[in-house]
Parts: structure tokens; sequence; C-alpha cells
């Protein structure tokens, strides 16, 4: 849970799967975190640049644009450099988590997952 007295923090979920995006939305909201969600990559991409969430948990892989690709888009952006990113991805190997270093991400959190350890990097990510 966050500390009270704290600035509530923003954070983008994109996912192409609602199933995924509704339960994680649920999750953070009980513990104080305003959401944003796209199930749309693009539109995902478009939302982050426009409006500056605190960070971004995305899923790799999206039709059009994929979750490494996205990330470079993001890292390149002079509006969302800056945003931690928690790839949140049922890409397993130790190849797909280097990929997911390589393009800037900050975390990599594999599905299945416990929203214990999601809510634990992301008060980390976010110093709450």
């Amino acid at each position: 849970m966050r500390k009270e007295g704290k600035t509530t923090k923003k954070i983008l979920v994109i996912d192409d799967d609602p199933v995924v995006t509704k339960m994680v939305e649920g999750r953070l909201k009980a513990n104080g975190y305003e959401t944003i969600i796209s199930n749309d990559a693009a539109i995902g991409l478009e939302t982050a640049i426009k409006k500056s969430p605190d960070l971004i948990i995305l899923d790799v892989m999206m039709p059009i644009i994929n979750g490494y690709n996205m990330c470079l888009l993001l890292r390149a952006e002079e509006q969302s450099r800056h945003i931690p990113i928690i790839m949140l991805t049922s890409r397993s190997e130790e190849k797909d988590k280097a990929i997911g270093k390589e393009v800037g991400a900050n975390a990599y959190i594999t599905k299945p997952f416990k929203m214990e350890e999601l809510l634990e990097v992301i008060g980390r990510l976010l110093k709450v």
C-alpha cells in the first residue's frame, strides 16, 4: 500500500488483453494509483506522450507495434524517455528479458505474475 500524504501517481497500462488491463487497473486503483488503460498499442503510445504518466506497464506481444518497439519509441521521445517502463509479458525466456533491458525497460515481469510482485516493483520505481 502507498504511504498517506503522497501525490497520486498516474500509471498507464498498455496491453491488448482487456482481462489483464481490468485486473491490473482494479488492483492499482485499490492501492491508490490513478490509472489510464489502453488496449491498443498505437493509442497507448500517443497517450504516453500526451498524458505523461509516472510509470508505464507494457505488454510485449501486441498487434501492430510490439512492446519492444514501443519501448524504443518511448525512449526516443523527449516527453516520455524519463518514464519508468515495466514490461509485463508471457515472453519468459532469458533472451526476451535481455531484449527488454536492451530496449530500455526498467523491469521485466513474466505472466502469470503475482500482483504483489508488480506492486513492489512499481513502488521501487516510483519511490513510494
